[in-house]
């Protein structure tokens, strides 16, 4: 994929790119260093997100069970609509009204699974998701201000599991991850898409943004309307474009900025129109 060279480009120290198909998992394509290990910052959510999935359907908790503030659960929580405050546990809001994108929403969602489960985040984070997936040189970095939430390390090799985990699920049922990445969890509310500015609605799932009609947008102006996906601060993303039939990953090791704003769209079109040529 020579579109993926575009991170040649980039003003960042070190960058790596892979896309992922989504029918067979395979890598269509990649650039830069698969190895290396990245801080992912928000690009942890999604992963923390499939950790508590997979809880949901092992039976440890319910997407309805209590969680947070009065009135949340376990599913506001993975929908940011818990009305805790951005890094603190401070009620900001009553559940279900506004998307409050919270880190420390997600940092009370690791502990509920750890209290539902007996077994600490970090460890059922790695056994549930890393291990079936062989993602071994992803963890979670327990020292984070916030590790469920931002605290995790990976690589883009590993990610491309992830990535292709997100389009043909072994570990989930197809229908829990529908749910959690085509389904809009409180449909019409609003708040603030990080780095972008407020949004009504700002469409989420559980874990994963949907893209939905949101301009301007960290992915491309020809992404479909079902992409989803997550950004990080440091400067990284995972888009599943379903319409396309594809998964990027981008990591980098620096953090975003107005740079990342106008070249992350630039690759993702980039990438779409080259996959469309590719059309017999």
């Amino acid at each position: 994929m020579q579109s993926l060279r575009l991170i040649e480009n980039w003003p960042v120290p070190t960058a790596a790119a892979v896309l992922v198909r989504g029918a067979d998992g395979a890598v269509l394509g990649a650039h830069g260093p698969q190895d290396h290990a990245f801080p992912l910052a928000s690009v942890t959510k999604p992963l923390t997100a499939y950790a508590a999935l997979v809880a949901v359907e092992e039976g440890v908790f319910e997407l309805d069970d209590p969680a947070g503030p009065e009135g949340s659960t376990i599913r506001h929580l993975l929908a940011h609509t818990s009305g805790l405050a951005y890094d603190e546990q401070r009620p900001m809001a009553v559940p279900g009204d506004r998307r409050l994108y919270s880190n420390a929403g997600f940092e009370v969602l690791a502990e509920a699974l750890a209290k539902a489960s007996g077994i600490p985040f970090a460890q059922y984070l790695t056994e549930a998701v890393f291990q079936p997936l062989g993602m071994a040189s992803t963890r979670l970095d327990t020292t984070h201000r916030t590790p469920a939430g931002a605290g995790g390390v990976s690589t883009a090799a590993d990610l491309a599991r992830f990535a292709a985990e997100l389009q043909a699920p072994r570990l989930l049922d197809p229908s829990t991850l529908a749910t959690a990445t085509r389904q809009v969890a409180f449909p019409g509310v609003s708040g603030v898409l990080p780095g972008f500015g407020h949004r009504r609605p700002n469409d989420w799932g559980l874990g994963f943004e949907i893209r939905d009609g949101k301009q301007p947008h960290w992915t491309g102006q020809h992404s479909s309307p079902e992409t989803f996906g997550h950004f990080g601060q440091s400067g990284t993303f995972l888009w599943v474009d379903p319409a396309a039939g594809v998964a990027c990953v981008a990591l980098t090791d620096r953090d975003f900025g107005p740079w990342a704003a106008e070249l992350w769209p630039v690759l993702t079109d980039a990438v779409l129109a080259e996959l469309g040529s590719a059309q017999p």
